[in-house]
């Protein structure tokens, strides 16, 4: 499956923002997906997950309350709904395809998108 996260930008904290994931290549409705994030020094991490089937969600504590993962598997793509952004979500945001229930990432990463928080 090949990936293109795209909808990062600048915004104030407080904002909101919606990042998108379109998928080709292979089904992607077979897949459960993610989103990971980067901070600039710091290693990739877990941002939140969604079965194949889009019933059953998951996130990093710092997100949970915050960001709502969806998906459309008629588009082929996966959502990262941002709100009440905080400074330290500034980071470049990566889509990918992962296992379910180890929250995993598998078969190489698309080219993310970068979100800057302003304080």
């Amino acid at each position: 499956v090949q990936l293109q996260a795209s909808g990062g930008g600048l915004v104030q904290a407080g904002g909101s923002l919606r990042l998108s994931c379109a998928a080709s290549g292979r089904t992607f409705s077979g897949y459960a997906m993610g989103w990971f994030r980067q901070a600039p020094g710091k290693e990739r991490e877990f941002v939140a997950a969604i079965s194949w089937s889009g019933g059953s969600t998951y996130y990093a504590d710092s997100v949970k309350g915050r960001f709502t993962i969806s998906r459309d598997n008629v588009k082929s793509t996966v959502y990262l709904q941002m709100n009440s952004l905080k400074p330290e979500d500034t980071a470049v945001y990566y889509c990918a395809t992962v296992r379910i229930p180890t929250l995993t990432q598998f078969g190489g990463w698309g080219q993310g998108t970068l979100v800057t928080v302003s304080s």
